[in-house]
C-alpha cells in the first residue's frame, strides 16, 4: 500500500507543476486540458485548434490514473476544463466519481455512436464521448500456430493453447475493459473459467506492455499474444530493420468475426465538472470529433476514427483488415461497470 500511495502522490505532484502558461492574458480565451494522450503527433491537433479558433490550450500530460488522482485532490478548486483519457474503464470511473460535467452537443451526438459514449442522464446530457478506438486483437506465430486455433477470444483459455500465451497484467485497464466485455457476452461464471484457462495457458508470467507481447511472439517465447491495434500498426509502419523482422514473423486476427465481433477500447473526452470555460471546452471536443482531427487520429496515430465520414488511408490498419472489421456493439459504459467484478475474478484465479 505504501508503494501505491507513493506513486499516487507523484502523479498528483507532477501534474501540479507548471500548469499555466505565463503568456496567457486574463482576457484571452483558453481551455485547461488534462490529457492522458502522450503522442507527439497530437501537437498538431492543439496548434491547429488554436489557429482556427483563437482559443489557447494550457495542457498537462499524465497517465489516466494520475489525472483521476489530481481531479480528486483538487475537487471544486480544479482549473481543468477538458479531460482526455485513453481507456473505457477510466472514463467510466471518472463519470462514476462525479468528475465530469454532462453536456448536450448535437454535433457530438450525431458523430459518436451511442455505444461509444456515456449513457445519457435523465435530461439527455452525456458525461463523456469516445473520440477514437483501438481494437484488441490476437497476434500469433505463423510458424507454430494455426489461425483457426486463435480466431476467438474464448480460445485464449482453451487447453489446446497451453503454454502459448503472452499477455500484459490482467489488471491493466486495456485488459480490464476486454474482460469486462467478455462478462457481458459469456456471463460471470463462464468468464471466470475462461480467465483461469488463460492463466493455465501462459508461457510466462504477465509483464511488459503490448509491444513487448508482440515481440515475445516474434522471438518464439510464446505462440500467441493480445495487443491493441495501434501498437501493432506502429511496428508495421516502422522503418527499423528489427521491427520489420518482428512483423514478418507474426500474423494478426480480429477475434470473433463470426459471433459478437472484436472488442474495441476507446480514447475519449469529457468536460471537467468544475470547468470555468465550458463553451470553449465543448467546442474543443466537437473539434476532436470533426474530420480534421479524426483524420489525424486515424492516419497519424494509428487509431480507428469514430467519425464514419473520415477516409482511412492508414496503410497498416488497411493491411490488417482491408479497412473494416466487425466490432462488438456493447455499450462501453456497461463494460466499465464490470471492472470491479473482473478484478475480483483475477484475484481468485491468480491472474497477476
Amino acid at each position: 500500500m505504501r508503494h501505491v500511495l507513493a506513486g499516487l502522490t507523484f502523479a498528483v505532484t507532477a501534474l501540479s507543476a507548471g500548469f499555466y502558461s505565463p503568456s496567457t492574458r486574463a482576457d484571452e480565451p483558453v481551455i485547461n486540458l488534462y490529457s492522458a494522450r502522450h503522442y507527439p503527433t497530437d501537437e498538431a491537433l492543439y496548434s491547429d485548434f488554436t489557429k482556427a479558433t483563437g482559443i489557447k490550450i494550457n495542457r498537462v500530460d499524465s497517465d489516466d490514473a494520475g489525472i483521476i488522482a489530481r481531479l480528486k485532490a483538487e475537487g471544486s478548486a480544479s482549473p481543468a476544463d477538458v479531460i482526455l483519457l485513453v481507456d473505457a474503464s477510466r472514463l467510466w470511473r471518472g463519470e462514476a466519481d462525479g468528475m465530469f460535467l454532462p453536456i448536450k452537443s448535437a454535433a457530438l451526438e450525431a458523430i459518436v455512436p451511442a455505444q461509444l459514449r456515456a449513457k445519457p442522464t435523465d435530461d439527455g446530457a452525456t458525461a463523456w464521448f469516445g473520440l477514437s478506438t483501438r481494437a484488441r486483437v490476437i497476434v500469433y506465430d505463423k510458424q507454430k500456430i494455426k489461425r483457426e486455433d486463435v480466431d476467438t477470444y474464448e480460445e485464449l483459455g482453451d487447453p489446446k493453447n497451453k503454454g502459448q500465451l503472452c499477455i500484459r497484467s490482467g489488471s491493466h485497464p486495456y485488459n480490464l475493459s476486454l474482460f469486462g466485455a467478455i462478462v457481458e457476452h459469456l456471463g460471470p461464471a463462464a468468464t471466470e473459467t475462461w480467465l483461469k484457462g488463460m492463466v493455465d495457458n501462459m508461457a510466462r508470467a504477465p509483464k511488459g506492455g503490448d509491444t513487448d507481447q508482440i515481440k515475445a511472439v516474434a522471438s518464439g517465447e510464446c505462440g500467441i499474444a493480445v495487443t491493441n491495434t495501434y501498437y501493432l500498426a506502429r511496428l508495421m509502419r516502422s522503418t527499423n530493420a528489427a521491427d520489420k523482422t518482428v512483423v514478418d514473423r507474426i500474423a494478426v486476427v480480429f477475434p470473433n468475426q463470426q459471433s459478437w465481433g472484436t472488442h474495441v477500447n476507446i480514447a475519449g473526452g469529457a468536460v471537467a465538472r468544475y470547468s470555468k470555460n465550458q463553451a470553449n471546452a465543448v467546442r474543443f471536443l466537437e473539434y476532436l470529433a470533426g474530420p480534421d482531427a479524426q483524420n489525424h487520429f486515424a492516419n497519424g496515430n494509428n487509431e480507428w476514427p469514430v467519425n464514419k465520414l473520415v477516409k482511412l488511408d492508414n496503410p497498416a490498419l488497411k493491411a490488417m483488415t482491408g479497412g473494416t472489421f466487425k466490432s462488438e456493439l456493447l455499450p462501453i459504459s456497461a463494460v466499465g461497470m464490470n471492472q470491479i467484478k473482473v478484478q475480483q475474478m483475477l484475484d481468485r484465479v491468480g491472474f497477476k
